[in-house]
């Protein structure tokens, strides 16, 4: 950023005509692109077959955001300024897609939509229309970053993108009815992460006017100084623009804009030169003008502008109504288009005069296209933390302290190029990823206390207990070309599902884009699970996050479930180089069993499924009797435990073990990137065998994967039956039927004439799960023969 400007009183006569020629001709493009299919500069007369026989769109915020976009162009070319801005309030399309075509990117994007008379009139046809662009600011908008469609996570996503971008300012337009939700409520309090140092500034824009689709808004319904005094007790300085007469505001808004400007820049001038230390005060525009500004003020006799009837689409019968329509073009003349679009439909001189050129436009900003700027991340060789062994089941660890140890060195190899964070909600120590702190401590930059542990202005490991907001943030550092993983528990990462979904959606348009690089992969490391909650009990027992995440697009979900530490560190090390996904790893943090040595893990990661021929009984010579399938670490242990007590009481049964790994190879191949084919599964599971499958989550997904399967009705799944309370490890798979006593008692009861021959083995099983029962109700730990139990296969 160059050296402050002094703040203007007033904005010379000429530059205020050009701002004011800008902001009319995106409201022209913005209202043409709601309306018109024809005759886009009005060089007839409007009939009604120049109008769209279906009229969908958001009018209402649009004038808004105009004029915050011609005022950010402004200033970054006053400034040559690196800026991003996002879009918050909804549907707010068609300013966004107008302010593009203006600046000359969506052309050069989609060369079809060229600035002239033909292309306005494609811009504006193919806006919500069929094989068009949606109504909201979407993947295919240049310079967006930010799904318009939800509301709650603008902010948190401003912030992710400007953690480790120092030169950068984010705008971020806030719609009064998204600042009633709860992500954006919680979303402001990520200014006391915030580096004045090493990141860049945020500057939110709080948009009031005034109304919902139905209702009025709570903020703008506060006196002001009650809300100066909310905004301040979130630690920012409110500047105020108000108005609807447009010579005014643009007065005002220029003198905000500066404002807020200078005094970002001396705050980070006063944290980096001067080394100052405490929390900056950061500023916020509340802007309030009027919903629907410069439209119909009446339409059939009631209010329209500055109303909530401006929301959407403020005249819809005007193919039907002349009176509608003879009021459309009369809105569309009275922004004067011959005095902004020349005889070709090209925009005049004057109306570009306050665009930046280049890369500083907001829709040509490598920051939203944040691929662009990825580096490959440095990784370490896993063999330098693989644990050791010599056999399986020799030993145990707690995987997620091991992989720890990995992003502890990842973080000290990023900490010059800082493009790395770890985020969680307040829990990464309580899953054993606290390694991590030796090379970068936790973001804070409020107040301190000598007990306080950890603590660090400079920090990239960021905790705040608000998933919604630890999602934003990663979401933002990703799309603007940043790596990370996020740590949460498993029940409640249930949180974000909604915003993961809108993630996911963003992915799979992006694919289709050749424009959009591709971002870093969006990992999550589900832990503290539901196997293993023996004090918290029913509350965080959940494991049904990775339903929600297969039921998403194919090409863009993955889910794992690593039954050890080496394959943790194998499927992490792959989703950290990977791209343009959602990864989905669900691993323990409690001590697991060893099973595979690096290469070996490596190997079945690799793979996705395998037989582990060391667990199993049989020998080649025939199909196996039985196959015992395994997904997760905890269901591993249980079917290694089944195998164990089948090898020692039905010696001449022919067990296989199956472990999987990659959730989504047992769909078909045709319905997943990673899915089998019939003659791999067949091969692995066998067509006419009993199939036992102990599964980490809810049985019936692993029934919903393999429907399709030959021998489906032959597969039998155990698995979290939302069965859980307080109480012991191995309750916990007992009252699930999970255990390997119930597992054992399966096998007996599918393999055909098992029954009678095995009746007593049966009982034996039977009378085990009693004794284990009656031994955690007197003693309150598990019996010894299970919580001493070791593989010796």
């Amino acid at each position: 950023m160059s050296a402050p400007q002094q703040v203007p009183d007033v904005l010379p006569d000429e530059e205020l005509a050009a701002l004011d020629a800008h902001w009319r001709a995106a409201n022209y493009l913005s209202v043409g692109q709601i309306y018109l299919m024809a005759n886009p500069l009005l060089t007839e007369p409007l009939r009604p077959e120049h109008v769209k026989p279906r009229l969908l769109g958001h009018w209402g915020t649009s004038p808004g955001l105009n004029l915050v976009h011609t005022h950010l162009n402004r200033v970054i070319r006053a400034r040559d300024l690196d800026a991003l801005c996002i879009w918050g309030p909804g549907h707010g399309g068609p300013a966004v897609l107008a302010n593009s075509w203006l600046e000359g990117t969506y052309t050069e994007t989609y060369p079809d939509i060229t600035r002239d008379a033909a292309g306005m009139a494609r811009l504006f046809k193919q806006f919500s229309f069929p094989g068009g662009v949606p109504s909201h600011v979407a993947p295919e908008t240049p310079g967006s970053i930010h799904e318009g469609g939800e509301l709650g996570y603008s902010l948190s996503h401003a912030y992710g993108a400007a953690f480790d971008h120092p030169d950068l300012v984010v705008a971020c337009v806030i719609g009064d009815g998204e600042a009633e939700t709860g992500p954006l409520a919680a979303s402001w309090h990520s200014n006391k992460f915030l580096d004045p140092v090493h990141d860049g500034a945020v500057l939110p824009i709080l948009h009031l006017n005034g109304y919902k689709i139905a209702n009025p808004t709570v903020l703008a319904r506060l006196p002001e100084d009650e809300l100066d005094a909310l905004l301040r007790g979130y630690g920012h300085d409110p500047i105020h623009v108000t108005g609807d007469e447009p010579a005014a505001v643009h007065r005002a808004m220029a003198r905000a804009m500066d404002t807020a400007l200078d005094r970002i820049a001396a705050l980070q001038r006063a944290a980096r030169e001067d080394g100052a230390t405490e929390r900056p005060r950061w500023p916020v525009i509340v802007l309030r003008t009027p919903k629907g500004w410069t439209g119909p003020a009446e339409v059939d006799g009631r209010p329209v502008e500055g109303t909530w009837r401006a929301h959407q689409v403020p005249m819809a019968a005007v193919r039907d109504n002349p009176e509608h329509l003879r009021q459309l073009e009369d809105w569309l003349r009275s922004y004067r288009p011959g005095e902004l679009f020349d005889e070709h439909g090209a925009p005049r001189p004057e109306v570009l005069a306050c665009v930046p050129s280049g890369p500083r436009r907001l829709g040509a900003t490598p920051y939203a296209n944040g691929g662009l700027l990825l580096r490959e991340l440095p990784l370490p060789p896993l063999e330098k933390y693989a644990v050791a062994v010599d056999k399986p089941g020799a030993g145990t660890h707690e995987p997620t302290r091991v992989l720890g140890d990995v992003l502890r060195e990842v973080m000290a190899a990023t900490a010059d190029r800082r493009d790395f964070r770890l985020v969680g909600p307040d829990e990464t120590a309580s899953n054993r990823l606290q390694a991590v702190y030796a090379a970068s401590g936790k973001a804070w930059q409020a107040g301190t206390l000598p007990v306080d542990e950890d603590l660090d202005p400079h920090g990239r490991v960021m905790e705040i207990l608000s998933e919604h907001t630890c999602q934003g943030w990663l979401e933002g550092y990703l799309l603007t070309g940043r790596h990370g993983l996020f740590s949460c528990y498993e029940a409640f990462v249930h949180i974000v599902d909604s915003m993961v979904n809108q993630h996911i959606k963003w992915l799979r348009v992006t694919r289709r884009l050749p424009w959009r690089a591709p971002i870093a992969s969006l990992n999550y490391l589900l832990t503290s699970h539901v196997w293993r909650q023996d004090h918290n009990g029913f509350s965080h027992q959940d494991p049904g996050f990775v339903d929600h995440i297969l039921n998403k697009s194919p090409e863009a979900v993955r889910v794992y479930f690593p039954p050890d530490a080496n394959t943790l560190l194998s499927v992490a090390d792959h989703a950290l180089r990977s791209r343009d996904y959602v990864n989905v790893i669900v691993a323990g943090k409690q001590p697991c069993f060893d099973w595979l040595t690096m290469e070996q893990a490596r190997r079945h990661c690799a793979r996705g499924a395998g037989v582990w021929d060391w667990a199993g009984t049989e020998d080649g010579t025939r199909e196996p009797d039985v196959v015992l399938a395994c997904a997760g670490d905890v269901p591993t242990q249980e079917i290694l435990a089944a195998a164990q007590l089948l090898r020692r009481h039905l010696p001449e049964l022919a067990v296989r073990v199956v472990n999987v790994v990659d959730i989504a190879r047992l769909l078909p191949s045709g319905e997943h990137p990673h899915g089998m084919s019939d003659f791999e599964y067949d091969g692995l599971f066998t067509p006419g065998k009993p199939v036992i499958f102990a599964y980490h989550g809810y049985p019936w997904l692993i029934h919903r994967l393999a429907y399709r399967r030959h021998g489906h009705q032959h597969l039998h799944v155990r698995g979290y039956k939302e069965i859980g309370t307080t109480t012991t490890p191995f309750d916990m798979v007992v009252g699930n039927d999970m255990d390997r006593y119930r597992l054992v008692m399966d096998v007996i009861d599918r393999v055909p004439g098992l029954a009678v021959r095995a009746a007593a083995v049966r009982q034996r099983m039977e009378d085990a799960r009693l004794r284990h029962h009656d031994h955690i109700r007197e003693y309150g730990v598990d019996l010894p023969e299970v919580a001493d139990w070791s593989w010796d296969g």
